[in-house]
């Protein structure tokens, strides 16, 4: 889950090298932090934040599969 997040990050953002995410073992979920560059913190929320939603439905679809729960949180 840490690399889909990563690479879809990094694939959307100027300074890709500053693309970190963490995971966070939850007990009922793990909570995936994405970290990017100030500039770009627009850039992965979206207008209305519609990139953010896609980027957390995506996450949703592939971790139900694997039969866990995963959640994305954006940090500043």
């Amino acid at each position: 889950m840490k690399e889909l997040i990563a690479t879809i990050a990094r694939a959307l953002v100027d300074q890709a090298d500053e693309v970190v995410v963490s995971e966070r073992e939850g007990n009922p979920a793990s909570i995936l932090e994405l970290r990017v560059a100030k500039e770009d913190l627009g850039k992965i929320i979206g207008k209305q934040g519609r990139t953010a939603k896609a980027l957390r439905t995506i996450l949703s679809a592939a971790s139900a599969k694997m039969k866990k729960r995963t959640m994305l949180e954006i940090i500043e």
